[in-house]
């Protein structure tokens, strides 16, 4: 296996999922693992995990680059597009901020239903495994389609449970990714996505969804165009 973020090839890995999270969403032996691979198996030469490799795919195919991503920011190419960053997408962002067009919006202070950018500011809107925390996943979605340019695209990625549909967790009792007492409701899961995650994409009026994977199923990463 390959790390598309620096072109290492040694990886660790651990568990990270806990007992209290895997009964709230009903995760089985099978799906315990994959989500463990997906957050817990890392690059030993940069860190990134399975789901922020993923991601780096997406970023780089939108980019139209077979370089490492590491070795993109740095380009000529990388210099002429404006990235916007929602929340810190996974490891990745010590290595976008190194893109002289990046920009970077801290969640929950920055709000997905209500981006603070005119429309169509920005080549990539880029977020990881926050979606699930915005009340209206769609609108959201909608907001970050709306800064994006013409042909611009979003990349994200979802926590994924692929042998299941999606569902919202209205009316269970709160699930959270992270503690609670640190977290506070800002991390509260409201969707948990399913093998239909990509629908909400085309609902939201993206022409164009593209799904990338590191070790099927552990990490799917997404990319959506607006035309």
């Amino acid at each position: 296996m390959l790390c598309t973020v620096c072109g290492g090839t040694e990886f660790t890995a651990h568990p990270v999922l806990w007992a209290q999270l895997i009964d709230q969403w009903q995760l089985s032996p099978a799906e315990v693992a994959y989500v463990d691979r997906q957050q817990g198996e890392c690059c030993v030469s940069c860190g990134s995990n399975l789901r922020s490799i993923a991601l780096a795919n997406a970023l780089r195919a939108v980019s139209g680059t077979t370089h490492m991503l590491r070795d993109f920011v740095g380009s000529a190419e990388a210099g002429h597009i404006r990235i916007l960053e929602l929340n810190a997408a996974g490891t990745l962002n010590p290595v976008l901020s190194k893109m002289p067009g990046h920009v970077f919006g801290a969640y929950p202070q920055v709000d997905l239903h209500a981006l603070p950018w005119p429309d169509e500011t920005f080549d990539i809107v880029v977020h990881s495994d926050t979606l699930e925390h915005v009340a209206s996943p769609i609108h959201a979605l909608v907001e970050c389609r709306r800064v994006l340019k013409p042909r611009g695209a979003l990349c994200l990625t979802v926590p994924i449970i692929v042998g299941r549909m999606s569902r919202g967790r209205t009316g269970l009792p709160k699930s959270h990714h992270g503690s609670p007492e640190e977290a506070g409701d800002d991390y509260v899961v409201h969707t948990e996505f399913g093998a239909d995650a990509w629908c909400f994409l085309m609902e939201a009026g993206y022409s164009e969804v593209t799904i990338f994977q590191v070790a099927y199923p552990a990490a799917l990463a997404m990319a959506a165009r607006r035309y």
